[in-house]
């Protein structure tokens, strides 16, 4: 059952969780019960933008089991990007599973990649919960929705207090560290002194690393998948592709929420051809008859799963971070050597790379667990390209498992 409480009251609030458009008011504190609320489907299109929540301080709850909580937290001073801008304060969407212990030492923070939640249960079912790998009976785990993201956290959606309006294409423009930096805050917010395991697959990944250079007395183990030290000119190159596609929708530079919505389509479509790659497309999406013109699975395929991301992601939202990606280097303003920072990274790491991955190659991850002092490497032998580190969960966790 979802609930909702509010440490402020009166306060009005809609927003999208999981496609459901959610109304709320509150005009007591908890643990006194909510006067008002409503839920009803929706699209990322309809929310309405107008009626955002005015909170200045304040934290959502959303219960779905045991110990399993959505919070918001609001950060109300300015935050300094890398690019030199700054937004008057952000918001992020949070996740906590499972219960603190005494000494505070068993937090699991995980990192989330490019069209993620914070609900790493949502996303990641095989890993997280109740008796998987990542136990929430035995740790504590947070998942932060990214800066930039469309669920919650602050991006082009929110209000750009300046304007009353939506900040839309006015959004600045976003690093990983940018992110990481937000992570910290909401860190020092909860009180968390040590990470005893930091785990990131894809962006994730690059997250995660950021984070044990920025904070290495803080990180006490990593566990990385399909991920890289810098992002790669190929990287670049099939974002500027995708960009470039939801550039040439003629609804692109419109002040709205749907802006773009085809050229996301074909963007993901894009990406598809990335996460997955010639062997598992050929395998799962080979016709068996030899006489068809037209509506080939494959095709099918694709066009399926442009529309499901279109369906649950903001286009606004995902140019920016495809731009955010492009900027990964943990080598930036720390000399230029990616080898020398890999080699300052002191943590015992957990190093897991996918055989078929054409988007972020074994190669990659060869090269880190060559670099880093403490590193192991698994290679895990799959079809399912990139997107096995979220589906391979028997394999992968069985190399976790051991590790630990």
């Amino acid at each position: 059952m979802l609930f909702a409480t509010s440490y402020l009251s009166k306060v009005i609030s809609q927003f999208v969780y999981r496609n459901i458009y959610v109304t709320f008011i509150t005009i007591a504190f908890w643990p006194l019960t909510i006067d008002f609320f409503t839920f009803r489907h929706c699209t990322i299109e309809a929310f309405n933008l107008e009626i955002t929540a005015n909170i200045t301080h304040a934290y959502l709850y959303f219960a779905t089991g045991k110990n399993v909580i959505m919070k918001l937290f609001v950060y109300d001073k300015p935050f300094l990007l890398e690019s030199g801008e700054a937004l008057p304060g952000i918001e992020i969407t949070y996740y906590t599973y499972g219960t603190l212990n005494a000494d505070a030492s068993n937090v699991i923070w995980i990192c989330h990649a490019l069209t993620a939640n914070a609900d790493a249960r949502d996303w990641w079912p095989e890993f997280v919960g109740e008796k998987r790998i990542i136990d929430t009976e035995k740790y504590f785990i947070v998942c932060a929705n990214i800066l930039g993201s469309c669920y919650g956290s602050s991006g082009p959606l929110s209000i750009n207090p300046e304007t009353s309006h939506p900040y839309y294409h006015t959004f600045p423009t976003i690093t990983i560290r940018d992110m990481v930096q937000a992570h910290v805050l909401l860190r020092n917010h909860l009180g968390i002194e040590k990470i005893h395991l930091l785990v990131g697959g894809s962006m994730g990944g690059y997250q995660a690393l950021e984070w044990a250079v920025m904070e290495s007395d803080r990180i006490h183990q990593l566990f990385i998948l399909a991920t890289s030290p810098t992002e790669s000119a190929w990287g670049i190159a099939v974002h500027t592709a995708q960009r470039l596609a939801i550039e040439a929708d003629n609804t692109w530079k419109d002040s709205t929420p749907g802006a773009g919505k085809n050229g996301l389509k074909a963007a993901r479509a894009i990406g598809m051809l990335t996460y997955r790659n010639y062997g598992i497309m050929v395998q799962t999406q080979s016709e068996t008859d030899a006489e068809k013109l037209d509506n080939y699975k494959a095709s099918s395929y694709i066009q399926y799963q442009g529309k499901k991301l279109s369906d649950r992601f903001n286009t606004y939202s995902y140019w920016l971070l495809t731009k955010a990606l492009d900027t990964h280097h943990i080598a930036r303003g720390r000399g230029g050597s990616t080898n020398e920072v890999l080699q300052s990274i002191q943590q015992r790491t957990l190093i897991i790379g996918i055989s078929s991955d054409i988007l972020c190659p074994i190669v990659e991850q060869q090269r880190m667990a060559g670099q880093m002092p403490n590193a192991a490497l698994r290679e895990i032998d799959s079809v399912y390209g990139h997107d096995g580190f979220l589906v391979e969960a028997e394999k992968i966790s069985a190399a976790l498992k051991e590790w630990l």
